[in-house]
Parts: C-alpha cells; structure tokens; sequence
C-alpha cells in the first residue's frame, strides 16, 4: 500500500479525527515490541473512539440490530512500536460504494513522528438479516463536503 500522494501525513491537522495513545507493558511480544494483531485493536478503537465523537454508538446500533463490520484490512506495517512509545492515530473517512465505506488510518509514534503503520480498513453495515442497511446517522457522516 502507498501513502496517500500530496497529503503531509504527519501533521494531525490532514486528518478529520486524531487519537492519542500509549502502548502497555502486556501488548509486547518476546521481542518487546508491540505485537502485530494489537494494531488492529490500536485501529478499531480509533474507529469507534471517531464514531462516538460524530455521535455514533456501535454499541446501540448492535442493539438496534444494525452490524457495523469490517469486510477487508489492509496494513503496511513500517516501523515498530515499544512498551510506553505516545502515538497517535489519524483517521481519513471515504465512501466506496453505496453500502460500502474505508477508514483510512495512519499510526505515528508521537516522539519522532515517524509513519508506524498505515491502514486501509473497508466496511460496510448489515441488519439483522445479513442485509446491507446504512444506518442514516452513517450515512449523513458519509455526505461528502466541501473544502
């Protein structure tokens, strides 16, 4: 996967939302680097922490029986990160597709601003009948504007 061309991904001001972290002792491999599959934990609560700030409740539309899932991920892993490493998530939200929607996430390590990983994740929404249905408030945050 590319970076996105013509876009300084480092400044957290080219990104519709930003979240700041800080990797935990127990999210380190023997090797003492964060473990590949804790990035995709790292990236969904960026996602949910994103929706909640636009207010959307994964959690009350799994109640209302609407599925937010992830249909495909893909990530470009760059560097590593380390027990206690500050890093932020930025987020890029597009629509692909009348029922389909990516988040494109960067994670950078807060102290060097060095690219840790860039992400693509492709997702749609579902009813209960395994049906495709976006939920108005997603699709109202989907509306593209302009700049």
């Amino acid at each position: 996967m590319k970076l996105r061309p013509g876009i300084d991904l480092k400044r957290k001001t080219d990104y519709i939302f930003t979240i700041d972290l800080k990797v935990r002792d127990y999210e380190c491999d023997m090797q003492g680097i964060v473990n590949n599959a804790i990035y995709q934990n790292y990236l969904e609560h960026g996602r949910h922490e994103f929706l909640l700030s636009r207010g959307i409740d994964f959690n009350k539309l799994t109640q209302e029986r609407i599925f937010l899932v992830v249909v495909r991920a893909e990530l470009d892993y760059k560097t590593s990160l380390r027990s206690r490493d500050e890093f932020w998530i930025g987020l890029n939200l597009e629509r692909i597709s009348p029922i389909r929607f990516v988040f494109l996430q960067d994670i950078f390590r807060s102290s060097d601003q060095r690219l840790v990983l860039s992400a693509r994740t492709t997702g749609a929404a579902l009813n209960e009948k395994g049906r495709p249905c976006l939920p108005p408030e997603l699709a109202i945050l989907l509306q593209p504007t302009c700049k």
